[in-house]
């Protein structure tokens, strides 16, 4: 017996077979582990792109509600899509919370996911399931674009047009809170170019459209002067009383100072002048088939000194072959607002599709220049680019606009351009993971 261990001891095969046998075991092990490491962390990821995907969703709740009351339902909502691990849930998830805004963050939604799944091999020795548990933040962030563009149309409704057989070219980019699936629209023979284009609903891709990227679904824009409101000592030296409309006259045309006015109207071929300041139109007007200069400082208030909320506010027009000149101030209360449309402006056009037909026109014709704000918060403006249109450092912020005409429109309002000129540079928000 003894000798034949011996000759088994020094066999070489048999010294393999025993190695191997005390090997197995780890072997096996290992294996085992690494099966089991593998599908914790499939799993883990799986429901991580679901706290993820939650945390996003109940942001943009946020951001749309203005308040938390339904956030959680729609987090759970976004589960049943997008929770594909195959795993229920723990009890007590998942977990919602309101991390507190700051600077930069608002509107805060963390979402905590935890499951139990007993591991194939590990289970064999643990008593209880390892708890996979992931959370996720996102928040609604300052974004980086800026936007010169601004429609505050908020139904289904085009907030944007580019029509006509007109080139604009912009050195910002475009922004509507339509929600429609053609928020903003470009259609015609002309070319609209800019950095981007954004909406709080769909944007269709068009061959007119030239732009650095397309935006959709993005959080709705504030209005950017919701705090900004004429009041009394804007009404100038006559407060109102006895007020007389802005006319022109022949030749160097006639001149005018601040006041309260009771409306502007510049017939063809005549010419008026503003003196920098502010010019207060009590429920009034602004018509130009001549050319109006206000230049070095000049802020136009559509508004009425009546406090009543129904109070009539007057409309810009002008015609194809008007010129304005107009130049926003650069300090005080209405630092760069060139024109301003009071709140109390009834939408004329409640129902139906964008149309060029708008209640205010602006012809930004070659031999004329808009600097400032457009401010038509409640009603749609047409803007209608003739010659080789240069508009410096002009923003629109207005329910609706179309643009046309039929030739090349510029226009810039970059920050390191115009930034002395308004404030805020609209820049947008976008929603996205912090945490």
């Amino acid at each position: 017996m003894l000798k034949a261990f011996k000759k088994l001891w020094n066999d070489k095969r048999g010294n393999v077979l025993i190695i191997g046998g005390a090997a197995l075991p780890m072997l096996v092990g290992s294996a085992g582990l690494a099966t089991d490491t593998i599908q914790w962390a499939l799993w883990k990821r799986q429901l991580q792109r679901a706290a993820d995907s939650a945390a996003i969703a109940g942001v943009y709740d946020r951001v749309q509600s203005g308040n938390t009351e339904g956030t959680a339902g729609v987090v759970d909502h976004d589960l049943e899509l997008n929770q594909h691990t195959g795993i229920g849930l723990l009890s007590g998830y998942p977990a919602v919370a309101f991390p507190a805004d700051t600077a930069d963050l608002t509107d805060q939604v963390q979402v905590t996911l935890a499951v139990r799944k007993p591991l194939a091999f590990s289970s064999m020795f643990m008593s209880e399931a390892p708890m996979i548990r992931v959370s996720a933040t996102a928040a609604s962030t300052p974004g980086t674009d800026d936007y010169c563009v601004v429609s505050l149309e908020d139904t289904t409704k085009t907030g944007i047009d580019a029509s006509g057989s007109s080139e604009i070219i912009m050195d910002c980019g475009m922004i509507t809170n339509s929600l429609a699936s053609n928020a903003a629209a470009a259609g015609g023979n002309g070319s609209v170019t800019a950095t981007v284009i954004a909406a709080a609903g769909g944007i269709q891709q068009s061959n007119n459209w030239n732009v650095g990227k397309y935006d959709p679904y993005v959080p709705s824009e504030d209005d950017p002067y919701a705090n900004l409101a004429p009041d009394d000592s804007d009404k100038g030296p006559n407060n109102c009383v006895g007020t007389v409309t802005i006319t022109g006259s022949n030749g160097a045309g006639s001149n005018w100072t601040p006041n309260c006015y009771s409306g502007i109207n510049v017939g063809s071929n005549k010419t008026a002048t503003l003196a920098p300041g502010v010019y207060y139109i009590d429920g009034g007007n602004v018509n130009i088939q001549g050319t109006l200069n206000a230049t070095g400082g000049v802020t136009i208030l559509l508004t009425n000194s009546s406090t009543a909320t129904d109070a009539t506010i007057g409309t810009f027009d002008m015609n194809a072959q008007a010129i304005l000149n107009i130049e926003a101030p650069t300090t005080g209360k209405w630092k760069g607002m060139a024109i301003y449309q009071d709140r109390r402006a009834v939408d004329n056009a409640p129902t139906g599709q964008i149309a060029s037909n708008s209640p205010n026109k602006i012809n930004g014709g070659s031999a004329g220049n808009v600097s400032g704000i457009l401010y038509f918060p409640k009603q749609q403006l047409t803007y209608n680019g003739g010659g080789n249109t240069i508009a410096t450092c002009t923003q629109f912020v207005i329910k609706r606009i179309v643009f046309t005409g039929n030739n090349g429109t510029n226009i810039t309002s970059n920050e390191a351009t115009c930034g002395d000129l308004y404030d805020p540079i609209v820049g947008g928000r976008k929603i996205r993971l912090v945490a």
